[in-house]
């Protein structure tokens, strides 16, 4: 989603009628933690703040942004996961190593969705600045974390309502 001119926490009001019953996981990068870390704090308020029982949200961490893919699929597996919320922040450097870090993570992350019929939600901030990843985790654009968490509760309560059209 593009936020240059829009906050990030912002989205449309969505109730979940059976948050209490899902479990979800949130794989959290160390690297550029100052940043994946408020990324994380707001994920877990809004997976609550809708419902979500805080003993069902399990958080791992890894080393960096590369890694997120297969420490969030061995967390779903591990704990039978319903949603698995891949939070990490790649800031552009002086070579292209962020190109191929952030298309190999969202490559990953979507196809952890489309194998496990889960949803696997890419809350990787990919800034050109550090001011612009500050922006995105809990300054003036909002925080990403907020987003994701609201993706993975309207991804499952899509899914439970066309299994009872079914």
């Amino acid at each position: 989603m593009a936020s240059k001119n829009k906050n990030l926490s912002s989205h449309r009001e969505f109730t979940v009628a059976n948050a209490a019953k899902y479990k979800v996981g949130l794989v959290v990068s160390e690297y550029n933690e100052a940043i994946t870390l408020p990324l994380m704090t707001a994920a877990i308020e809004t997976l609550c703040k809708h419902g979500v029982k805080e003993k069902n949200i399990f958080t791992e961490f890894v080393p960096g942004a590369f890694e997120l893919p297969l420490a969030a699929k061995w967390l779903q597996q591990s704990r039978k996961l319903h949603a698995v919320i891949c939070l990490g922040c790649v800031i552009k450097g002086d070579t292209d190593h962020d190109i191929y870090i952030n298309h190999a993570v969202s490559k990953a992350v979507m196809n952890l969705s489309l194998q496990t019929g889960a949803p696997f939600v890419f809350g990787l901030l990919t800034t050109n600045t550090l001011q612009q990843a500050k922006d995105r985790s809990g300054g003036k654009l909002g925080n990403k974390g907020v987003e994701c968490a609201a993706a993975a509760l309207k991804m499952l309560t899509m899914k439970d309502n066309l299994s009872k059209k079914k």
